[in-house]
């Protein structure tokens, strides 16, 4: 049997630093090998590929750890109640939640009408590191005999320390016929469902960086990508987060109109999405619509690259509308691999 991963999840994109995909890599080598291209628009490539190169160095720069080129899928940890504006979030006395790391940038707090959130305690600078974590439990993905009896089996064997952390997460979608007052396998079993996250051939829990809740488009200011080299999972700062601010991720593709993400979010995870970009204004909220739809658009016209239906040029030139239309909306999580292609395109149409 599976150990099966809520629907909607979504994978982190690669970085400027992995592979291309192989589709972008065999469309490179054919056009490498064309001869009698128009003069100017080489010129016009070549031109491109010093701009982009020198875009990806500054804006790597910053970035450089940001990104990693392994690849996880984003998972769901709790469901939200109503977001509270920035002045009125209120730690709870004597409800904060110590992390148990002397050098944590944030604490896991109870925040008034949310529930439990991860704060940041200090500034925190763009592209910096703000966990590694290790499994504490980990699954293959797929499990011979009873999952429920698997987790809980994997958990008995975890410290009471760690056991306690992971029985604290919350879970949703809890089987109707089952009783968790009685059914703790199913417990465990649904907590791991709601919280794990892919890692290389199989998913993990990871009880500290569960505590990151969900924010949509330019309101997740954190990443995370399972690092399959050193075994362990980071979480790297997407731009600056500043004291007392909430560190939020992402629990699924973000680039659709506020009312499929809020569907999709209450079908799956169980909440009502009020992030800061949920929570604008009707006619605020159609416009940041309208540029994550342009975004997506722009995207899949770029990928037709690889397949010749566009040439370098007008790949380019999407790349660059793309780049423009994410800085108005704020949206930087893919600009990595979008610098990254750019610079892929540009030197299979040098010479």
């Amino acid at each position: 049997m599976s150990v099966q991963r809520r629907p909607g999840k979504a994978k982190h994109d690669k970085d400027a630093f992995s592979d291309p995909p192989q589709v972008v890599r065999d469309a490179a080598a054919a056009s490498s090998k064309r001869k009698g291209a128009h003069k100017l628009q080489r010129r016009l490539i070549l031109l491109v590929t010093a701009l982009a190169v020198a875009a990806t160095l500054i804006y790597f720069d910053s970035l450089k750890r940001l990104f990693h080129t392994d690849v996880v899928k984003v998972k769901v940890t709790e469901p939200q109640a109503a977001a509270q504006p920035q002045s009125s979030r209120v730690v709870i006395p004597g409800d904060g939640i110590s992390t148990g790391e002397e050098d944590d940038p944030f604490i896991v707090a109870e925040l008034l009408g949310k529930g439990k959130g991860m704060l940041a305690i200090r500034d925190i600078e763009q592209g910096e590191r703000i966990i590694t974590e290790k499994p504490a439990i980990q699954a293959p993905d797929h499990i011979i005999g009873s999952p429920a009896a698997y987790i809980q089996k994997l958990l008995n064997e975890t410290t009471p320390e760690v056991r306690k952390a992971i029985l604290d997460l919350s879970y949703v979608n809890f089987p109707e016929d089952k009783d968790p007052k009685k059914d703790l396998d199913e417990v465990a079993l649904a907590i791991f469902q709601t919280n794990a996250v892919a890692t290389s051939g199989g998913v993990a829990l990871f009880p500290r960086m569960a505590r990151l809740n969900h924010g949509c488009s330019k309101a997740f200011n954190a990443v995370y990508t399972w690092r399959d080299n050193e075994k362990v999972l980071v979480v790297h700062a997407l731009k600056k987060i500043s004291a007392g601010e909430e560190i939020l991720t992402t629990y699924g593709d973000t680039k659709r109109p506020r009312s499929e993400r809020r569907e999709t979010l209450k079908q799956y995870y169980g909440f009502d999405c009020t992030c800061s970009v949920c929570a604008l204004p009707d006619n605020e909220s159609l416009a940041s619509d309208n540029r994550l739809l342009a975004i997506a658009d722009g995207y899949a016209k770029f990928a037709t690259w690889g397949s010749k239906n566009i040439t370098g040029v007008e790949a380019v030139e999407t790349a660059r509308k793309i780049w423009a239309i994410e800085e108005e909306e704020g949206y930087w999580s893919e600009r990595g691999r979008l610098a990254a292609d750019v610079s892929y395109v540009a030197a299979a149409h040098s010479e």
